[in-house]
């Protein structure tokens, strides 16, 4: 998967789903992305242990190299600057195509990155057949044979290394030609699949993956497990145990989506809950298991409701469209001694203000998980939780990439509910990226330091190199003492000399440290310059780090 540098050095870079409300199914909230299939009720039999969840205090990697950073290299002041905050936030690194061997590379590129840096790598791997229904984020494997190599060499690139797994966003929640729990037949049925199999080959594929994955010695692996606007209980728990979840870490929640983490929470205690029941208890009664879309139990004395997803669900809520209450008491009354022990993380990378409350009868179709206006970022990546049921919140949508291009039921090529016409899915979304930052919870708040580049490419096509004169600005409030900068490259760049410091190069990583004594000292508001001179191509780096701290540049 090569990927494009702008050159280094330069004084300045080049600029540049209808909610449809049943007991079984709603319409998909879209991600960006050896087999035993079991009849339904049927829980196969564990033949792997989970790797267990990230410890608690583990610190997620942040890719010098990600797409957001990528991004911010064709964009100029605060555009620039959104993306470059963004980027120093740990999010997913989506792998979504290449051959195996590519796959396998770039895996372990990332890895061996994340692990020199005693850091958590979060991958989301995103290559299914017919995934996401040929939509918006189409694409993925040919077939069955073609994805499980590819499964083989992202699990070959991870080798005996750490990492969290994020396997197949829709994977589960859009499945081809597949007849939900009560017979309903699912709206995703792509001519070129074969209906007679094509739920069960998808069921093939990620049983495929988890016993890959969860063959590895330190890999946490994560299956589908929608939101909490979406599928029931019942039928995800269904889907989730025949994907093989018993044999995974767990499940995450909320991929790309912007449902509230108090309700993610609930709804996957309740996915638990009911994997126990229907494996425990009384093995297949998925049906039994209470859900979100009517929330009648012991506590309330059955009168059910169904929830709301414009508020924060929680046992004490006065409206009875948030109360988990009757919910919670039913999974008691039915579990006994029996305890939930599936655990699961959510995506909380857009969610602060919960899903958009999109106008009543003023668009022909409100596609409220396309590019909503006015979301922000969610909790950073964290394993502190306070669930013991809850790995992690993490960012597994990489936020400032558009959803897509969202015309919501009218012809287009503008968004109606922007007046503007949106990205490709995957590009980057300068407006939305800017509001995402705005309205977080909680606040972000901007990069401390600014590093100004002057410099030029030296020597010719056998003989490569680069001169260069860094700024380095503290902004913050803090006295630094010494300041160290350092940053990484991403080709065979060699730094050979440093005046105005001293540096340290192990691979890829570059440090310059102060010199000692009065210039060692970076005062608030204050700058220094060092002079860079080495070998290789004049190609920049994406992020500069002072003390560790990301900045802008």
């Amino acid at each position: 998967m090569p990927r494009t540098r702008a050159p280094m050095w330069r004084t300045a870079l080049t600029a540049t789903a209808t909610l449809a409300v049943t007991l079984t199914t709603l319409a998909p909230a879209h991600a960006a992305g050896p087999a035993r299939p079991a009849p339904t009720g049927a829980a196969p039999a564990p033949t792997t242990t989970a790797t267990p969840a990230p410890a608690t205090g583990s610190e997620f990697y942040t890719n010098p190299h990600s797409t957001t950073l990528e991004a911010a290299q064709k964009l100029t002041g605060q555009a620039r600057a959104d993306a470059q905050l963004l980027g120093s936030v740990p999010s997913a690194d989506w792998f979504t195509g290449g051959t195996p061997q590519e796959v396998e590379a770039e895996v372990d590129r990332l890895v061996t990155a994340a692990a020199a840096a005693h850091q958590e790598p979060v991958l989301a791997a995103y290559n299914l057949p017919f995934r996401d229904c040929a939509q918006y984020s189409s694409g993925g494997a040919a077939d069955t044979a073609a994805y499980n190599a590819w499964i083989d060499g992202f699990a070959a690139g991870i080798g005996d290394r750490s990492a969290t797994v994020i396997l197949e966003p829709d994977g589960l929640g859009i499945i081809p030609h597949y007849t939900s729990l009560d017979g309903t037949t699912d709206w995703c049925q792509p001519a070129e699949a074969d209906p007679a199999t094509a739920a069960a080959n998808r069921y093939e594929q990620l049983n495929h993956a988890v016993d890959a994955l969860a063959a590895l010695p330190d890999v946490k692996v994560y299956l589908d497990g929608t939101s909490s606007a979406w599928l029931t209980v019942g039928e995800i728990s269904d889907r989730l145990v025949k994907a093989g979840v018993q044999r995974a870490t767990g499940f995450f929640l909320n991929a790309s989506n912007y449902q509230f983490t108090e309700n993610g929470t609930a709804y996957g205690t309740w996915v638990s809950s009911c994997i126990a029941y229907a494996t425990e208890v009384v093995v297949g009664d998925y049906a039994s298991c209470g859900n979100q879309w009517w929330n009648g139990g012991p506590a309330n004395d059955w009168q059910g409701v169904a929830m709301s997803q414009y508020g924060r669900w929680s046992s004490t809520a006065t409206d009875p469209a948030l109360n988990t209450a009757g919910i919670e008491s039913r999974y008691a009354s039915i579990l006994g001694d029996v305890e939930p022990t599936t655990t699961f993380v959510i995506d909380t990378s857009r969610n602060a203000l919960g899903p958009w409350q999109y106008p009543p009868d003023v668009y022909p179709a409100h596609e409220d998980w396309c590019n909503p206006p006015d979301r922000g970022l969610g909790v950073r990546p964290t394993t502190e939780t306070g669930h013991p049921l809850v790995d992690a919140y993490l960012w597994i949508k990489v936020p400032g990439e558009s959803d897509g291009q969202c015309f919501r039921g009218t012809p287009g090529p503008l968004d109606p509910a922007r007046g503007m016409a949106d990205p490709a899915a995957g590009q980057w979304f300068t407006q939305q990226a800017r509001e995402l930052i705005s309205l977080a919870v909680p606040e972000l708040q901007p990069l401390t330091c600014h590093v100004k580049v002057h410099g030029t490419a030296v020597g010719g096509p056998k003989h490569r190199g680069f001169v260069a004169a860094l700024t380095v600005e503290n902004r913050g409030t803090q006295r630094l003492n010494p300041w160290q900068l350092s940053w990484e490259f991403e080709g065979d760049q060699r730094v050979k000399a440093v005046t105005g410091g001293t540096f340290v190069q192990r691979g890829s990583a570059v440090t310059v440290t102060a010199p000692r004594g009065r210039a060692a000292v970076l005062a608030p508001g204050k700058k220094a310059t060092v002079v860079v001179s080495g070998t290789g191509d004049a190609q920049a780096p994406l992020q500069f780090r002072l003390n560790g701290q990301a900045c802008t540049s």
